[in-house]
């Protein structure tokens, strides 16, 4: 397993939830928001709960946003969006106003809207039923499906994405976590889906 894991710290995530898990499954990781460590590092977890643009403000003013570009794109680091996280690796999010994101994958971000619920309630909480097409790599070791604890009022489409994907269904199809080389996200949370987490989380320490 990589030996150099940081969760990043923005002031936005939860990070000691994640960091334990990443302990508990033998791995040293630790919480930095410093820069040059992020560059530095072999593998990057970006956890996040809150405000897709008022994130992406924090990790610009940070200089955390070309840090994690850098080691993404120009060193092959690894790296993991959680939840928040995740969406902050798309192109753009609407929350609070459209902002760019990260730009690691091409896709948008956007919120539920009450005609595609067909009466689910906003937030999307709770665990939910996830279904891999391909259960390799970030989703070695699962069936077909299996259940994961979501918190969320936004969510990524899963169209021209050319990733390997796992879709949860909320009134709508929506991508619940992706594998696309280097990059992978999870709209759900690992850190709190137990055994199944556990899992997943220890799969993408060993891509």
């Amino acid at each position: 397993m990589k030996q150099n894991i940081i969760v990043i710290d923005y002031g936005a995530g939860n990070l000691w939830s994640v960091l334990n898990a990443i302990r508990y499954l033998g791995s040293q990781a630790s919480i930095s928001g410093n820069p040059e460590e992020i560059r530095g590092a072999e593998c990057l977890i970006l956890p996040g709960v809150g405000s897709f643009r008022k994130a992406m403000e924090t990790l610009q003013h940070s200089n955390l946003a070309q840090a994690i570009l850098e080691a993404v794109q120009l060193r092959g680091c690894k790296i993991l969006g959680i939840c928040l996280g995740m969406q902050l690796l798309g192109s753009h999010g609407t929350e609070d106003g459209d902002t760019v994101g990260l730009g690691l994958i091409p896709n948008r971000v956007d919120k539920f809207t009450d005609r595609e619920l067909s009466g689910n309630k906003i937030p999307h909480v709770g665990f939910n039923t996830v279904n891999f097409a391909e259960c390799k790599g970030l989703f070695s070791n699962f069936s077909d499906e299996a259940d994961f604890y979501f918190v969320h009022s936004y969510r990524m489409l899963p169209e021209n994405l050319q990733a390997r994907l796992a879709i949860c269904h909320y009134g709508v199809e929506f991508v619940a976590a992706f594998e696309k080389n280097n990059i992978c996200g999870t709209q759900f949370h690992p850190e709190k889906s137990q055994t199944n987490g556990l899992m997943l989380l220890d799969n993408f320490l060993k891509l």
